[in-house]
């Protein structure tokens, strides 16, 4: 059975307007009793975007960068404002309006995906301006940070027997908690995905569209879900690519994510072992043996970066779990480890550990420059943006009685990526509780229908998620079945690119329960 941290149920509620208009219909309010004044966003919703040419390394030339201001707080709009960064390629010919991109994550910066992959989505400037965005506390929009070195993730995740000192993991769970709190500002205590959500529609207003057209991937699916579900009635032609669970806990994700990296894992090392130059031996008996004891080797003892930092074990899984997502990525992967384990250059692995940021340089204000994004934005954004998604907090009693059967399961699931999977579950203890409205309000919705693509393969998000998903938002959900692998099925299936161009440029819908096969090619 999987291992599941004990819940209780949530008390705070989401404050978006519609949420908190729905509440007080069902609050019984005496006839005649005054409606509280909803809180005054117009000034949000009249911004023209100004563009002008990136400024961002990789982007070309024809690629713009603008920016919206969005309220702190959208139940205080008054407390203070951000800026969330928008980067866009136009329209080739005539264009039917905007569609936004939301590349997964969560955690993961829009504007430099797009930069580095952005020749993938030009079909869509055939008939729309191809726009993506940095989450607020992501990339360029008012990153969050837990600082450098801030969590000892090999004291958290212990030995994996659970004789850990309890009390002392508990210790390090708030300090790093309140290390987050420190070097991230204003923003962490309103981030997540309600508020991302909120941050759409203003970007969809600001673009001119009556209606929000957009591709989200892996993460940006539970966006996307969040968005429909807030906004009904402003869906246009809506992709969802890898679909993320809305009702499974935290526990449940960590344990499937956990499983499906190690599958993937297995599949990598089949084909590295191929290889002469596999860093982790020509057999497949022992290659996974080595790559445990390489983690376990720089856990005990990090490597020095060229950038003063150290790298570990945790550092080499989070580098492993992103080469992994595509078979493209498994030769950079094979490169960087081979680097590492002959030549002691950690720069393959940190870049792929970090999505390819750099360490931050200083501090900007409004929109932060490309330099002075910190080096662990993407991981701590991650952690901030789930927990802000979760209502579920067990408390210090509960975990001291279940982290050793939670070590147990987790490292069952994965001998290399359980007890780091657990660790990030576990850095939610600390944090305030996060909203139910994810798991208890997104289904059922109202709008245009939506495109749901599964793949079969995807060591992220099991399949199964997508039929889950799909029952759960109701009849609008059409569902595509991805007979292939990797994670998300656009950059990795013909079938399924040329399915969700033709929804989105033409409204031309797949069959619901249609499936595309096994795409052997490397797009």
């Amino acid at each position: 059975m999987p291992a599941k941290l004990p819940t209780r149920p949530a008390v705070r509620r989401c404050a978006s307007a519609g949420v908190l208009t729905l509440a007080l219909f069902g609050a019984g309010l005496p006839v005649g009793a005054a409606t509280p004044a909803q809180p005054d966003l117009s000034r949000f919703y009249q911004q023209k975007i100004t563009w002008s040419a990136c400024q961002s390394s990789g982007a070309a030339k024809d690629m713009q960068c603008g920016k919206v201001t969005v309220p702190l707080d959208y139940a205080r709009p008054e407390a203070g404002t951000l800026d969330v960064a928008l980067a866009r390629y136009r329209a080739t010919g005539a264009s039917r309006g905007s569609v936004l991109l939301n590349f997964g994550g969560p955690g993961g910066a829009g504007i430099s995906s797009l930069a580095t992959s952005g020749k993938a989505y030009l079909g869509l400037t055939n008939g729309y301006d191809v726009v993506t965005f940095d989450p607020r506390g992501v990339g360029r929009s008012s990153p969050v940070s837990c600082g450098e070195g801030a969590t000892d993730t090999s004291a958290v995740t212990g030995d994996g027997t659970g004789r850990g000192d309890p009390r002392a993991l508990l210790e390090l769970l708030r300090k790093a908690a309140a290390e987050c709190t420190r070097h991230s500002g204003p923003v962490l205590p309103h981030i997540g995905t309600l508020n991302a959500s909120r941050d759409l529609d203003v970007m969809r207003q600001a673009l001119g569209d009556e209606k929000l057209n957009y591709l989200g991937f892996s993460y940006g699916t539970r966006l996307g879900a969040v968005y429909a579900a807030q906004f009904p009635g402003k869906v246009g032609r809506m992709a969802l690519d890898g679909v993320d669970t809305l009702t499974e806990p935290l526990s449940e994700q960590g344990l499937a994510s956990a499983q499906g990296q190690q599958t993937a894992l297995e599949d990598f090392l089949r084909w590295c072992v191929q290889d002469r130059g596999c860093p982790f031996g020509q057999d497949r008996r022992t290659a996974g043996d080595k790559v445990l004891n390489l983690v376990r080797g720089l856990d005990a003892h990090p490597t020095p970066t060229g950038f003063g930092g150290r790298l570990s074990g945790h550092d080499l899984v989070s580098a492993i779990g992103q080469g992994l997502y595509s078979k493209e990525l498994w030769p950079s992967l094979e490169r960087a480890v081979v680097s590492l384990v002959n030549d002691g250059d950690t720069r393959g692995v940190a870049g792929l550990a970090t999505g390819g940021l750099t360490p931050a340089r200083g501090s900007g204000g409004g929109l932060v420059d490309e330099a002075d994004i910190p080096v662990d934005n993407l991981s701590a954004a991650l952690m901030a943006i789930n927990c802000a998604d979760d209502p579920d907090r067990p408390g210090a009693e509960q975990i001291t009685k279940d982290i050793g059967r939670l070590r147990a399961a987790y490292e069952k699931a994965s001998p290399v990526f359980g007890r780091y999977r657990l660790a990030d579950l576990l850095m939610c203890y600390g944090r305030p509780e996060g909203t139910d409205f994810v798991r208890d309000r997104v289904k059922d919705v109202d709008t245009a229908q939506l495109l749901l693509v599964g793949t079969r393969g995807d060591p992220a998000t099991p399949y199964r998620w997508t039929l889950e998903t799909a029952r759960r938002l109701g009849t609008s959900a059409v569902v595509l079945d991805n007979k292939g692998s990797g994670h998300t099925g656009y950059s990795s299936s013909k079938c399924v690119h040329r399915k969700i161009d033709d929804f989105l440029l033409y409204g031309s819908l797949p069959a619901d329960g249609s499936s595309c096969p096994v795409d052997p090619a490397a797009w």
